[in-house]
């Protein structure tokens, strides 16, 4: 039986094609949800872009008849704009977008009867408003990325003593096994002895289980401390991997690492024209006016993690190109930037690390990774469990859907950190708390 789903304002900002992702049932946008949208539509952030978006949208729908009657969809459903009833209902007082949206709903569920009306919202205290009316309410999961399921990057393959000894000796063996993600790392074991092990990474084709790059001597101040940091630094360091995806809770040295590893590919190898690092520790695209002095200086308070990465790594910024790492001619040999400034650009030939990169949407994520030019390596990190954006979750986060999306591809590469490394209180208070 066909359903009537009502979608709730933060839902078309959170995915303006999310009324083309019901099927073949009818989609309902209540006028309220309308007025919503038109007073987003001039902010300049992420969420006024996505407003103008579902404001095309649907006045692109109004073609094909009216907006009231209900507008046939790509998929076979229906798209409807309605009015919730002027009547006043128990419990519920007058005004306030959520009130309309349930008295709406009870509206459609008494008239339509039969046919189930289900509330879509990622507002937690609407659905349960909802539910306590008696009407049917779920989060919008269309982009949710199972958490028990999300690929950690590295898994433990036995090896009979004859296949340990080759790969010692020659640092790859052909590999023919059950199928696996390209770029996987290995904990190789052998059958013989467990004590003995080694690191091993699947190549992009699949075929060759390959050693890993050892860490250069210019990283000794960063020196990997467990097998999962080693796995890190091979992805940081291969050249064949654009996209590198990293997840680990605070104190693990993804930051740190990510740091370390452009500075070396940037400032020893020159591989990349600059380093290129940026945080959405401010939402994308509000003004950052309300600190004092230049771009330079108010980036600073948000991009201090960053430069303590530097002194740990005994780098000084003016060593580097003086204020935020400008060379003698000017030109910029570390960038820190607002990911504002990131729409519509091409960047070429740069090390780009999005810091953080948990309290980014799917389409922030997105937006970001097709901005990657030739040359050009993406490192996203983050800690899927500490996030600040109230529009996601650790399953509806960007972060995780790059994960889940670049996981069969050979261009890219994901670990997931486990073990802190920063201090043993930090571990512990990561860990209780």
């Amino acid at each position: 039986m066909k359903k009537n789903y009502i979608l709730d304002t933060n839902v078309l900002l959170h995915d303006p094609t999310a009324i083309q992702q019901f099927e073949d049932n009818t989609v309902v946008i209540p006028i309220s949800v309308i007025e919503e949208i038109d007073r987003f539509k001039r902010d300049l952030s992420e969420l006024g872009r996505n407003a103008r978006h579902v404001s095309r949208m649907l006045d692109d729908l109004r073609a094909r008849g009216k907006l009231s009657d209900g507008i046939p969809l790509d998929q076979g459903g229906r798209l409807r704009v309605a009015i919730a009833p002027a009547a006043e209902i128990a419990g519920l007082h007058n005004g306030g977008a959520d009130n309309e949206i349930i008295r709406l709903a009870l509206e459609l569920k008494r008239r339509e009867a039969p046919a189930p009306c289900v509330v879509v919202s990622k507002d937690i205290n609407l659905r349960i408003k909802a539910d306590g009316m008696g009407i049917d309410a779920e989060d919008y999961e269309t982009d949710r990325v199972d958490i028990s399921e999300l690929y950690l990057g590295h898994s433990t393959l036995e090896l009979p003593p004859e296949d340990m000894r080759a790969f010692r000796e020659q640092g790859a063996i052909p590999y023919s096994g059950e199928a696996r993600p390209p770029n996987e790392y290995l904990l190789l074991v052998d059958t013989a002895d467990p004590q003995h092990t080694a690191l091993g990474r699947l190549d992009p084709a699949g075929s060759q289980i390959i050693a890993l790059i050892p860490a250069p001597r210019e990283l000794s101040a960063v020196r990997p401390r467990n097998k999962e940091q080693h796995f890190a630094l091979d992805a940081l360091l291969d050249e064949r991997i654009r996209l590198v995806t990293i997840i680990g809770k605070a104190g693990t040295g993804k930051t740190l690492l990510a740091v370390a590893a452009g500075i070396y590919a940037t400032f020893e190898r020159k591989l990349y024209r600059r380093l290129l690092v940026s945080r959405p520790t401010m939402p994308m695209g509000r003004d950052i006016g309300f600190l004092p002095g230049d771009v330079d200086e108010k980036l600073n308070p948000w991009m201090q993690p960053i430069y303590d990465a530097l002194d740990l790594l005994s780098v000084d910024r003016g060593d580097l190109g003086g204020k935020n790492g400008r060379g003698e001619n000017g030109a910029s040999l570390i960038g820190v930037e607002p990911l504002s400034f990131i729409r519509g650009r091409s960047i070429h030939h740069q090390f780009m690390i999005i810091d953080e990169a948990q309290n980014l949407t799917p389409l922030e994520v997105k937006t970001i990774i097709t901005r990657v030019g030739h040359g050009t390596k993406i490192v996203l990190t983050g800690d899927i469990y500490q996030i600040d954006n109230p529009y996601v979750d650790s399953t509806s986060n960007g972060l995780s859907k790059a994960v889940g999306s670049f996981r069969p591809h050979g261009i890219a590469a994901h670990v997931n950190l486990s073990k802190g490394v920063r201090s043993e209180l930090a571990e512990l208070a990561s860990n209780i708390l």
